[in-house]
Order: structure tokens, then C-alpha cells, then sequence
């Protein structure tokens, strides 16, 4: 079965800097990682993503690169780096993967997995 297992928020003062970590088990490798976040009141939106090739995708308008997405595919882990944070970047913070081969030797897409997410409070 597979499981995600964020880690790493917690309260920081604005200008701090986090680094949250996702964890899979019951994978044996990972095609997508991506880290999403839900700000108080506002729907789930995109931080960023990254495949099996290191290819980054930041959908998430920011345009200082205060956030590095990356992953260590040997602990089938996912991390986000961020720095430089602001009161509004306070949100639930999800890792999700897709792509999930879970010992077949094969991606399958037809399922999303999440975490349970992890708390980041920025304050000013």
C-alpha cells in the first residue's frame, strides 16, 4: 500500500526558511512528486512538481525562486526547499506523487496518492 509521509513544517518567523520532506513507502519508484498547498479559505493550488528526470515544473507564481522543488529517487523522496518565506505563504502544505510503480517494473497513472500535509505558519 502505498503511503506519503510529509515533514518538516512548522512555525518560522517571515525571512526564515523550511525545508519540507515527503516520504513514500510501498513504492519502488516514483515517475511525478509535486508539492501543493492550501492557504485558509483558498482552494489546493500547485507549488511545484518534479519527474524521475529532474524535470521541474513551477506553477506557482513566484517569480524569486524563493522555492527549489528536488528529490532523492534512491529514498523514493520528494523535498521543497523555501526560503525567504512571507506571512502569506502560511497554508497546508501536500505532497502528492503519480506515476507509482509499487514493484511491477511499471509507472501506473491511474491513481494519485497524497499526503495528509503539513502545517507551514509563517509570521510576521
Amino acid at each position: 500500500q502505498v503511503q506519503l509521509v510529509e515533514s518538516g513544517g512548522g512555525l518560522v518567523q517571515s525571512g526564515g526558511s523550511l525545508r519540507l520532506s515527503c516520504q513514500a513507502y510501498g513504492v519502488s519508484n516514483i515517475d511525478v512528486g509535486g508539492w501543493y498547498r492550501q492557504l485558509p479559505g483558498k482552494e489546493r493550488e500547485l507549488v511545484a512538481t518534479i519527474d524521475v528526470g529532474g524535470r521541474t515544473n513551477y506553477d506557482y507564481a513566484e517569480p524569486t525562486g524563493r522555492f527549489t522543488i528536488s528529490r532523492d529517487n534512491a529514498k523514493n523522496a520528494v523535498y521543497l526547499q523555501m526560503n525567504n518565506l512571507k506571512p502569506e505563504d502560511t497554508a497546508v502544505y501536500y505532497c502528492k506523487v503519480y506515476g507509482v510503480d509499487d514493484g511491477t517494473g511499471y509507472f501506473d497513472y491511474r491513481v494519485d496518492y497524497w499526503g495528509k500535509g503539513t502545517l507551514v505558519t509563517v509570521s510576521s
